[in-house]
């Protein structure tokens, strides 16, 4: 789908299983049912184009506020300002409001992002006090959004592309929010004191060698854990 929809579609939960929902034309459609075989379509009253801000709300994490441009931040919190866009992230999955909060609870220093998608991680960082804020990916449209992003929000953040078997700069933070098979090989990679991983169900547990396991939370069936270099 996000291949299919580069600007976005929305995920809902419906009986058990996920829906896929995505506000097309005709020709989209004929997409979805080139690559997926079968699709529900329901035509929609004129204005579609823009309802699909609505789906997109901004979420309190601490002292952190993330959501779009076209919402208003909570007076006195930090607002982080991240647009749907070509790259992962927009603040409002579990995984990345876990690794939010423990970014808050991290002493500040300089910080890897490994998988930065959209950058809102590397801002959130930046505008905590940490620096430099180096952000990685292996997408060119991740480094891209997260370039653009992190102008918008007026800070430093240097985003560059990475190959899934480069070295990575050192660091004194680094934050990995990818999949759980995803941390499992960067953490063997990370030069960092911490590591924030995150990405995978509260079922899952890594135990990267050479790290020692020093917190866990949980949210909706998400965790993140704090790993200390051992």
């Amino acid at each position: 789908m996000l291949a299919l929809f580069p600007d976005g579609f929305e995920e809902v939960e419906r009986d058990g299983s996920t829906e896929l929902v995505v506000y097309t034309d005709a020709a989209g459609e004929e997409r979805v049912w080139h690559v997926f075989g079968a699709a529900r379509s329901t035509d929609v009253e004129e204005g579609w184009e823009d309802r699909w801000q609505s789906f997109h709300r901004p979420v309190e994490v601490g002292r952190l506020w993330v959501g779009p441009s076209w919402e208003q931040p909570t007076a006195g919190a930090i607002a982080v300002v991240i647009d749907p866009g070509r790259a992962f992230g927009t603040g409002a999955h579990p995984t990345t409001r876990l690794c939010l909060r423990l970014l808050q609870d991290t002493a500040p220093g300089p910080l890897l992002d490994v998988g930065c998608g959209s950058g809102v991680l590397s801002i959130a960082g930046a505008l905590l006090g940490f620096e430099p804020v180096l952000a990685v990916d292996v997408e060119p449209a991740a480094v891209e959004t997260t370039r653009a992003n992190a102008e918008a929000n007026r800070v430093r953040v240097d985003a560059r592309l990475v190959g899934p078997a480069d070295d990575l700069p050192p660091a004194s933070v680094a934050v990995v929010n990818i999949s759980f098979a995803g941390v499992a090989s960067a953490a063997e990679r990370v030069d960092a004191h911490t590591l924030i991983a995150s990405g995978y169900l509260a079922a899952e547990q890594p135990r990267p060698p050479g790290w020692a396991h020093a917190d866990r939370i949980e949210l909706d069936g998400w965790a993140a854990d704090v790993f200390e270099c051992g």
